[in-house]
């Protein structure tokens, strides 16, 4: 499987807006090794604090990244997903991101239709989301070089069983992540990163709402232009 230097100017990564910047991530001043400590007695006097922060003994102390818009690259691997993901086990953190505007909006619709439908979230709603835009700039493995057999297992539209054995195995091995083609958005590439130092700290841009008419996102809300996108 081919290793291979990618190099997005514009990464775009899309997440929900109530979830806030977490701020023990955000200060310069703090050592990350130091956080551990911080976050403990933080925890003790507010333990809405100890839940914002998550479990950042899953990341290194070396892999920690810290600053403006460093948790956002932290949260994905602290506030881990329960159910897991393509590349990753409900234990494995992994930071997604698309090479465009598009596959980023496509892929994260998909997820949040997945999410409103699992929860039995049957009236209307709108979810506000944020955009983030950050630079990739690394050497990831790329999925469209496996061969034929084992790419379309690993890309499947409905089962992550081959992706999250992949994963195992370049883990395994040392690997940063996976580049892999979108499979919602044919035509489109996301970045799979196992470690937060893998990728540039984005910089939040705009926000959306996504529109759930109790059984797809039917439409998304640019508060930029301030229009409606229907999908």
């Amino acid at each position: 499987m081919d290793l291979r230097l990618f190099q997005w100017p514009r990464a775009h990564r899309i997440i929900a807006s109530r979830f806030p910047p977490i701020q023990l991530f955000e200060r310069l001043a703090a050592d990350p090794a130091d956080w551990d400590a911080l976050a403990a007695v933080e925890g003790l006097t507010n333990p809405r604090l100890r839940q914002e922060i998550g479990d950042i003994s899953m990341v290194p102390v070396e892999e920690r990244v810290a600053g403006p818009g460093a948790s956002y690259v932290m949260a994905p691997f602290v506030h881990i997903n329960p159910k897991g993901s393509r590349f990753g086990t409900p234990g494995q953190g992994v930071y997604y991101a698309g090479s465009d505007f598009e596959t980023a909006l496509r892929e994260t619709v998909h997820h949040y239709e997945s999410f409103y439908a699992d929860s039995d979230q049957g009236l209307l709603r709108t979810e506000d989301m944020r955009v983030l835009v950050g630079a990739i700039d690394h050497q990831f493995h790329d999925v469209a070089g496996l061969p034929e057999a084992r790419r379309i297992e690993v890309l499947l539209p409905d089962s992550y069983v081959a992706g999250r054995a992949l994963a195992d195995e370049l883990r395994a091995a040392g690997s940063d992540g996976v580049v892999f083609p979108s499979v919602r958005n044919p035509g489109g590439e996301s970045v799979g990163a196992f470690r937060p130092k893998a990728v540039g700290i984005p910089v939040q841009t705009k926000h959306l709402a996504y529109h759930w008419d109790g059984k797809r996102i039917n439409r998304v809300f640019d508060y930029q232009i301030e229009a409606w996108r229907e999908l």
